[in-house]
């Protein structure tokens, strides 16, 4: 099935993907993790209180799974 994922909805999983990538970068080099772990447990919350998830095709385990996949891959989101 494909989705077409509302833009805010995808933007905020595309920013957790680039958040988590900086909390890496930072536990790394030893540096401070906790703006972008708050921010991680912001994008967090966002992404799973969305309403898209209450619709029909938003309600199932796969509509996730495609977003992150959508979300890592930019090219392909909007099929």
């Amino acid at each position: 099935m494909r989705y077409s994922f509302p833009d805010d909805l995808l933007r905020a999983q595309a920013d957790w993907y680039a958040t988590y990538r900086q909390l890496a970068a930072s536990a790394a080099r030893q540096a401070g993790t906790a703006a972008p772990r708050r921010r991680l447990q912001q994008l967090s919350a966002r992404i799973a209180a969305h309403p898209y998830w209450q619709t029909p095709p938003g309600n199932t385990p796969a509509a996730r799974m495609a977003l992150r996949e959508a979300a890592r891959d930019p090219a392909g989101a909007r099929s």
